[in-house]
């Protein structure tokens, strides 16, 4: 048995190692033989979509806020409730809308992607798999350069193994060598106007309005393709999918358009090399452990050396902390004397 003090070192490291197992490197992305680096695409991003839910006065509204290189950190006014679990990469918040009452909107969270490691709750790991458009099957005609990146470890419920649906989120990188990626980025304040007060018919007319738009709304939109919007960032959909296991699984689909999807993409800080200083410590460094190593091996092989006799210039090595240690007195000796008066002392 181990101490307990052991124990709980090894249940934490437990936790931790999946974490970083099951991590990627946004800024080195490899799939046969294609690195892309989306490093310049990190940092929390949003997209937004209503969901009709086949009624006449309610809707779902959903933000969708997702990092690609790193996990999500609430902000300080989003209630705990309203959130993702800690470690989640990609969340749904979901606002249920009665869109003729003055009811407050009903909130809740979805976890579709993420590293989850709880003491007390489900662990799951991200588990990204990477794939290039042009050898996926797709219901365009042109094929498309880039890369698609899969992520999971979703639940909802997420406490609940036997009755949650998994989550995953799909996003395609698609190669557009006119966009840096950031075109149309929407941040989520959640910052509202109060409306001013009206009377009966003017709800009355408005509800009237609002039904004729929600119908065309509807009738608008075909399932399986991208929203029409010049955001780089595009939502794809939001639904139930089967995998090649026949296991039933809520997708989210986005789409990328990026010139840091393209195959012959430039790096991202400009292919920028090292500086002068920065060659030289290294080749100084090179050069100096070859010398102590060719030196160390003459010896040993010529001398029959060992211990300190194997270095190159031993004693001078060994007598280097003491030469510092005579510097460092020397230059606190000149720092702390008075100065020169010319042995004149002032009465």
């Amino acid at each position: 048995m181990y101490p307990p003090r052991t124990s709980q070192l090894l249940l934490a490291l437990s936790a931790i190692l999946p974490s970083s197992l099951a991590a990627f490197a946004c800024n080195d992305i490899l799939t046969k033989g294609q690195h892309f680096n989306f490093e310049k695409l990190g940092g929390p991003r949003v997209v937004h979509w209503t969901d009709s839910l086949g009624t006449e006065d309610m809707e779902a509204r959903w933000n969708f806020t997702l990092d690609v290189c790193n996990k999500l950190q609430r902000d300080k006014g989003v209630d705990k409730q309203n959130w993702c679990h800690d470690g989640a990469r990609v969340c749904g918040v979901r606002a249920l809308h009665d869109i003729y009452g003055d009811e407050n909107d009903t909130i809740s969270a979805v976890d579709i992607a993420g590293t989850y490691t709880m003491q007390n709750g489900p662990n799951a790991i991200l588990d990204p798999t990477f794939g290039l458009l042009r050898d996926l099957k797709s219901n365009s005609d042109a094929p498309r350069e880039g890369v698609r990146v899969e992520l999971h470890g979703g639940r909802h419920p997420f406490d609940s193994k036997k009755e949650g649906v998994k989550q995953r989120a799909v996003i395609d990188f698609v190669c557009d060598r006119e966009r840096e990626g950031d075109e149309g980025a929407e941040k989520d304040t959640n910052e509202h106007e109060e409306e001013p007060k009206k009377d009966e018919d003017e709800k009355k007319g408005e509800n009237g309005d609002k039904k004729e738009e929600k119908k065309l709304r509807r009738r608008g939109g075909e399932k399986g393709k991208c929203e029409d919007t010049e955001a780089s960032l595009r939502f794809c959909g939001y639904e139930d999918e089967k995998t090649d296991k026949d296991d039933k699984v809520k997708t989210l689909r986005l789409e990328w358009r990026t010139k840091y999807a393209c195959e012959d993409a430039p790096a991202p800080d400009g292919g920028k090399s090292w500086g002068f200083f920065t060659w030289f410590i290294i080749i100084l460094f090179l050069a100096t452990a070859a010398y102590l190593i060719f030196g160390s091996w003459l010896n040993y092989n010529r001398y029959g050396a060992r211990g300190w006799d194997l270095l190159p210039h031993g004693d001078a090595i060994r007598d280097i902390p003491y030469m510092v240690k005579d510097l460092g007195r020397k230059v606190v000796n000149v720092v702390q004397s008075p100065g020169s008066r010319g042995g004149y002392s002032a009465v």
